[in-house]
Formats: C-alpha cells, sequence, structure tokens
C-alpha cells in the first residue's frame, strides 16, 4: 500500500468512504489536502489533530511537505483516511517506526463500514413494525 519513489513516499489511507492518496516529499511541514491548507480544509480541531498524529508520534513533523489527494465520505472518516495514508508514507521512508507507530495504532485499519439496508426491512436492522390484525 505504501512506496518509495526517489525522496518522495506515497501511502494510501481508506475509512469508511473517504479514499486519502498521501505523498511525502522532503520540505518544511506543509499539508495541503485538495489543494487547499489542513487548516482551512478541516473544520474541527479534533480532526486536525489526527491528521497530525503521526508527526507529533514520530517527531517528523517538520521534515515533509504533504500533498493529499482525498475524495468520498464525511469530515471525521476524511481525517482517519488522512492519518492512515500519512503513517503508511512514513513507514514507507522508514522501515525502523513501524514499532512507534503501531504502538499509537496508527496502522491499523479501521475496517468497520455502512451494514447496507436489506429488502423486506426498514433499514439494515430495523424491521417494519409487525401487525398481528
Amino acid at each position: 500500500m505504501s512506496k518509495a519513489s526517489g525522496n518522495n513516499f506515497h501511502g494510501v489511507g481508506r475509512r469508511k468512504r473517504a479514499t486519502a492518496r498521501v505523498w511525502l516529499k522532503p520540505g518544511n511541514g506543509k499539508i495541503t489536502i485538495n489543494e487547499k491548507d489542513y487548516e482551512s480544509y478541516f473544520d474541527t480541531n479534533k480532526s486536525r489533530l489526527k491528521v497530525e498524529l503521526p508527526f507529533k508520534v514520530t517527531g517528523l513533523g517538520k521534515n515533509f511537505d504533504v500533498q493529499v489527494n482525498i475524495n468520498g465520505g464525511g469530515m471525521a472518516g476524511q481525517a482517519e483516511a488522512v492519518k492512515l495514508g500519512i503513517s503508511r508514507a512514513i513507514l514507507a521512508s522508514d522501515e525502523g517506526l513501524r514499532k512507534t507507530l503501531r504502538q499509537y495504532d496508527l496502522l491499523t485499519v479501521d475496517s468497520r463500514v455502512k451494514e447496507r439496508k436489506k429488502y423486506g426491512q426498514k433499514g439494515a436492522r430495523a424491521k417494519f413494525q409487525f401487525v398481528k390484525r
């Protein structure tokens, strides 16, 4: 899922319906998501902190510029996808950081997705009300 080409490192993160393609390039710590600064892209501090977490844990925050293309999902799912993508790209840059990233569950994929609605039912699990008479 992650690979390196020259000094650029690539990682893909997914969460729910969101998919983030992440490229790390040597730089000074600028994070760009869909051509916008990440602080203007994500409206909540919680989402911003999720994006920053892999760099805080590894201490590589000012070493790389991050370019992210993301589509699908909502803001929370996108933030989680970016977090996983950045973690995988960092892992591609230095395999020795695997233990640190694992310790903070940054390489663990959250595979929970929305369950589909079933025919003859109101929703995924909710049924129509039973009428006896």
